[in-house]
């Protein structure tokens, strides 16, 4: 597996993986709204504006997972339904942790979302609380229910 950042001609892919990965997670969980507003141009413009905070993992010259970060905050964690479960995740967030070392960093889950809460846990990240979180969308901030996990990371960033 090799890690980078991601580059102008990742966005697709990436913005590929995320449209597929965020409606199997949240379409079920997250006001209907927000579901509609999800459609794969709003993915490609986010991923556009957030490619210099965008990490890339590639198992054979394809993209197999991203994370970006926005300060103290993994702002966004993906694998590919490819890749599941064979350990992309795991060194994914390595590499996500490594990054935000020396902080205590955190993330947003959906309520719900239990497959992704479950992983969190297991990486060690610890829920403090469920909060409201704007989530951005091409019409404006939506408001969704979120479990907040929080990690104090060792080392230096």
């Amino acid at each position: 597996m090799e890690f980078g950042p991601a580059g102008e001609g990742d966005i697709a892919a990436i913005a590929e993986l995320w449209h597929e990965g965020w409606h199997a997670a949240h379409a079920a969980i997250v006001p209907p709204a927000l579901v509609a507003s999800r459609q794969p141009s709003e993915f490609r413009a986010r991923t556009a504006k957030r490619l210099p905070q965008t990490r890339i993992a590639r198992i054979n010259g394809k993209i197999a997972g991203f994370y970006m970060l926005d300060g103290d905050e993994l702002y966004q964690f993906y694998v590919s339904a490819a890749h599941r479960g064979r350990g992309v995740a795991a060194q994914l967030m390595a590499r996500a942790e490594r990054d935000l070392a020396g902080r205590r960093a955190w993330l947003a889950c959906s309520v719900g979302n239990e497959r992704a809460a479950s992983f969190y846990r297991k990486a060690g990240w610890q829920v403090t609380r469920e909060e409201s979180y704007p989530v951005e969308t091409a019409e404006g901030a939506q408001e969704v229910r979120v479990w907040r996990f929080e990690k104090a990371l060792g080392g230096t960033a």
